[in-house]
């Protein structure tokens, strides 16, 4: 596999290579119930993103993988010990330098591949559109993939559940201790309009689950994670394909 991670590749390599598209891994730094590592969302995203861009560059396109940022928006899970929190204005400034420095190098497409809930980048996209000329798009990877959890998930649930955990087992096994994991268990919102969703706010997650954890990861498998693993990569591969080939005038992507 010809290597795609910039934080991997030699200055002579960079010089002899050009690359249309790059693609930022972001996860976070938190507490995944008690089986999973803090860096879960990051490793998972890095590991999609290395596989999506090698897929893609082999079928055609140029891309490079930039290094990952390991801090997610994490305000409200700071009760649990050693989480790590990014302010959104932080996103921005970082993401305003990087955007900065791509726009220097020639290269006018980024896609940013968010790993945790708690990133929310819809409005950084909104803020950095018209002050630059790389087009910024955004790929939740979980997201993408709703119908595939939906066909293949017995225990549905939100952090460190079946889904995270089936994944990890997949990836990463040796950091994933699911003998140590609880049920996932969370508390009831006394006010009706939140429980069921119709008002949204930031949940204090100490306040909602013991462990950090919301969703049963008891049934999660490897062979589970396989599956929804290779639907990610696959969804991005294709998308960086056609991101790649596609010319950028005036009126793009319209």
């Amino acid at each position: 596999m010809t290597e795609v991670s910039l934080e991997r590749l030699n200055y002579a390599t960079v010089k002899e290579r050009s690359f249309e598209v790059a693609v930022l891994p972001i996860g976070a730094t938190e507490p995944h119930n008690l089986h999973l590592p803090y860096g879960t969302d990051t490793l998972t995203s890095i590991a999609i993103g290395e596989a999506a861009c090698a897929d893609a560059n082999a079928k055609g396109a140029s891309t490079v993988l930039l290094p990952s940022i390991a801090y997610g928006v994490n305000s409200n899970l700071m009760e649990f010990p050693l989480t790590m929190n990014c302010r959104p204005s932080t996103h921005l400034a970082l993401l305003s330098d990087i955007v900065d420095s791509l726009e220097q190098h020639g290269i006018l497409k980024l896609v940013l591949l968010n790993g945790h809930g708690g990133n929310e980048f819809s409005s950084i996209l909104r803020e950095l559109y018209g002050t630059t000329s790389v087009f910024l798009s955004l790929y939740d990877w979980w997201k993408a993939i709703a119908d595939e959890t939906a066909a293949i998930l017995e225990e549905p649930g939100d952090h460190a559940e079946e889904m995270e955990t089936s994944v990890a087992l997949h990836l990463y096994p040796e950091l994933v201790d699911l003998d140590a994991a609880d049920e996932g268990a969370t508390k009831r919102c006394r006010l009706q309009a939140i429980e069921n969703g119709s008002v949204k706010i930031t949940r204090p997650w100490h306040l909602l689950t013991e462990n950090s954890g919301y969703g049963d990861p008891r049934k999660a498998t490897a062979e589970k994670g396989e599956r929804l693993y290779g639907a990610a990569v696959t969804i991005l591969s294709d998308y960086l394909v056609e991101l790649s080939a596609a010319e950028i005038d005036a009126t793009f992507p319209y």
